[in-house]
């Protein structure tokens, strides 16, 4: 949330942002391939991504978003470089 409130109102970015955290592991009622299509659908609207790799850390799913990215041609900003 603080990273998005930086890109907003300092970095003057428009941000859409996951609002929740899901553990698929630990949450079974949850439903991958919709958050799945959910994400590629925010990506498709979007100029670019930006990644909060924190401590260089990028997990599979986000993986996957940043593929889908570079595929559709969008940028892929990182918040700590890698």
């Amino acid at each position: 949330m603080e990273i998005s409130k930086k890109l907003e109102l300092e970095d003057n970015y428009t941000v859409i942002q996951c609002i929740y955290n899901i553990d698929v592991n630990k949450d079974k009622e949850i439903d991958v391939a919709i958050l799945d299509r959910i994400h590629r659908k925010k990506i498709d609207i979007s100029d670019a991504i930006y990644v909060v790799n924190i401590d260089g850390y990028i997990g599979s799913a986000t993986r996957n978003e940043i593929r889908y990215a570079t595929l559709t041609g969008k940028d892929v900003i990182y918040h700590e470089p890698v």
